[in-house]
């Protein structure tokens, strides 16, 4: 597997060539978003925001949102809610991150980026492991890029780097 992982920027999402699909985790209670789908919505000209102001995704437990990737690199975007970020816990964490792996294999993505967000009762550690978890087995030697806390990043790292 070719496991990258990069703090959320506007570079990092410019550098998402030969990545077929961005996932991005939007908590019921993230307004405004930030981290990777904060940047997201940027580049894509505010979409993101005026999809949640008009209600038509709210960023809840198991809602999903197909959106084209204008203004990225990617063709497709998904994004799924994680409901309120408080529960974004280990196990909630692998619910959402095994939906995810899911979907995004229903829809023959082959490469991916997930763009993470601040778990409020998660650590580093737990998103890690929810990555390995989920997203290394659905993607196997395919490109997986993580976008997440510099924390995450570290541990990622090493994890690409072997023992």
């Amino acid at each position: 597997m070719k496991l990258h992982a990069h703090e959320p920027s506007l570079a990092a999402l410019d550098a998402l060539v030969n990545v077929d699909a961005l996932c991005l985790l939007v908590g019921q209670d993230e307004r405004p978003l930030g981290g990777a789908a904060g940047y997201a919505d940027w580049r894509l000209d505010g979409a993101l925001s005026r999809v949640l102001l008009d209600r038509f995704f709210e960023g809840a437990l198991n809602e999903q949102l197909l959106m084209p990737g204008v203004g990225l690199p990617v063709q497709r975007i998904l994004v799924l809610g994680v409901g309120p970020r408080a529960q974004l816990d280990r196990a909630r964490l692998d619910e959402v991150l095994a939906r995810a792996a899911a979907t995004l294999r229903k829809a023959l993505v082959s490469s991916v980026a997930v763009g993470v967000p601040e778990a409020l009762t998660a650590t580093d550690e737990a998103i890690a492991d929810a990555v390995r978890r989920n997203l290394v087995p659905a993607f196997g030697d395919q490109k997986v890029t993580v976008l997440g806390s510099k924390g995450l990043k570290t541990l990622l790292e090493r994890d690409a780097r072997g023992p």
